[in-house]
């Protein structure tokens, strides 16, 4: 199975936020999308929601690795 293909600065910005804000974050994608809404200012909303759509995959990871 392959995995998608995201930009090196939606990668880098998604795990600094979560090293960051840990706690803030969960694996609903609208909230993710409000939170990074919040916390940083982009020109597009395109970059936004994939941040907030990494992100999210990120959370459902870790939250699979610790059941």
């Amino acid at each position: 199975m392959m995995g998608k293909v995201r930009p090196t600065i939606v990668k880098r910005t998604a795990r600094k936020l979560l090293s960051k804000y840990p706690d803030i974050f969960t694996d609903n994608f609208e909230e993710n999308k409000k939170i990074i809404d919040q916390l940083i200012e982009y020109q597009s909303k395109r970059v936004r929601n994939r941040i907030a759509g990494y992100i999210t995959h990120l959370i459902k990871v870790i939250k699979k690795k610790e059941q």
